[in-house]
C-alpha cells in the first residue's frame, strides 16, 4: 500500500499523533511519502527518526492508495486540493477541536488506523462544486472546485451587495445581503450552518443556498437538487466583490456572471463504523445531553 501524509503542525499534540501513526506504519510496512512542507516541520522538531520520500504537488500522487490528513477540518479541505480527481480516499486524523471531516481522534489512532490495512472501512463520497466565469482568474484554472462551499461576499465596503440568482436559467431572487453561500452537504455543517442553514447528511443529493445577514428577513435558506445549474451576478457600490472556494479567495469584478455546478467527480472520505457522521454530529452539537443539571 502507498500512503501520502499531509498535515499541520500543532505543538500540543502532533508529536504524539506522529508517534502513533509511525508505530502502525512500522507494523504494516506501507510505502509512505510526506508533503514536503509538513515533512520539513517534522524533521525540524525531531519527530522523524528516518528519511521518507516527499511530494509537493498533486501530480506526484499517481498510484497512491490512501491520503492521510493530520489536522482539523481546514487541513482536510486543503488535502482535497492534492487528491482532486484521483479517487484516492482521504483519512482525517483530528489534531484540533472536534471536527466534522477529520473524525479520527488521536486516542483512537492505534485502533482505527490498522483497519485501513485490513480493508475494514467505508467510503463516504462527497459532492464538489466548480466555478466558471468569463475572464477566469489564472489562479483558479487548475483548482476551481470546492468541497464545502462557494461564497460571494462584499469587499472594501460596509454596504450590502445585491446577488441576482438564477437556477437552471430561471430567475430565483435578488438577495440584498452581506453575501451568499452555495453549500454542498459536506459544507452544510460549516459556514452555512453558522448563517442559519440546515444540516444535510453527506449522502443527500442536494445543495443549500444560504444568504449571509440578509436585509429582508423573508430571505431564507433554500435546499435545491445538486444537479442544478446556478448563476450569480453581484451588484455593489464597489468595483469588485469577493468569491471564495473553501479557503481560497479571489476578487472578481461586479456584474460578472458566476456559473456554479456540481463537478463530474467526487472526493472520497474514509469512514469507520466507530466514527460515523451521526456520531460526530451528536458530539459536536451536544445532542442527547441534558445541560439543565
Amino acid at each position: 500500500m502507498k500512503i501520502a501524509v499531509y498535515g499541520q503542525y500543532y505543538k500540543e499534540n502532533t508529536e504524539e499523533i506522529i508517534a502513533k501513526v509511525l508505530a502502525v506504519f512500522g507494523y504494516y510496512k506501507p510505502q509512505v511519502a510526506f508533503e514536503s512542507n509538513f515533512y520539513d516541520v517534522l524533521k525540524e522538531n525531531n519527530l522523524l527518526s528516518e528519511d521518507f520520500p516527499v511530494f509537493s504537488s498533486h501530480k506526484e500522487l499517481e498510484g497512491y492508495n490512501m491520503f492521510i490528513s493530520i489536522g482539523g477540518d481546514g487541513t482536510m479541505l486543503r488535502a482535497a486540493t492534492y487528491v482532486r480527481d484521483k479517487d484516492i480516499p482521504i483519512l482525517g486524523i483530528n489534531a484540533g477541536r472536534l471536527g466534522f471531516l477529520a473524525t479520527v481522534q488521536q486516542e483512537h489512532i492505534e485502533d482505527l488506523l490498522p483497519l485501513v490495512f485490513e480493508g475494514n472501512y467505508k467510503i463516504s463520497s462527497r459532492t464538489l462544486l466548480s466555478l466558471d466565469y468569463d475572464g477566469k482568474d489564472k489562479a483558479l484554472e487548475d483548482l476551481d472546485y470546492a468541497l464545502n462551499e462557494v461564497t460571494v461576499s462584499r469587499k472594501d465596503t460596509t454596504s450590502m451587495i445585491t446577488i441576482e440568482t438564477c437556477l437552471n436559467g430561471d430567475y430565483l431572487n435578488s438577495y440584498w445581503a452581506d453575501g451568499l453561500i452555495i453549500s454542498t452537504p459536506t459544507g452544510s455543517t460549516g459556514y452555512s450552518l453558522s448563517c442559519g442553514g440546515p444540516i444535510l447528511t453527506p449522502e443527500v443529493n442536494s445543495l443549500v443556498i444560504t444568504p449571509i445577514a440578509p436585509h429582508n428577513l423573508n430571505a431564507r435558506p433554500l435546499v435545491i437538487p445538486d444537479d442544478t445549474f446556478i448563476e450569480l451576478k453581484v451588484s455593489s457600490r464597489e468595483e469588485q466583490h469577493l468569491v471564495s472556494l473553501d479557503s481560497r479567495i479571489i476578487s472578481i469584478d461586479v456584474e460578472t456572471t458566476l456559473r456554479i455546478r456540481k463537478t463530474d467527480f467526487n472526493i472520497n472520505l474514509v469512514e469507520f463504523t466507530q466514527e460515523k457522521f451521526l456520531d460526530t454530529l451528536r458530539k459536536k452539537l451536544l445532542w442527547g445531553e441534558d445541560k439543565r443539571n
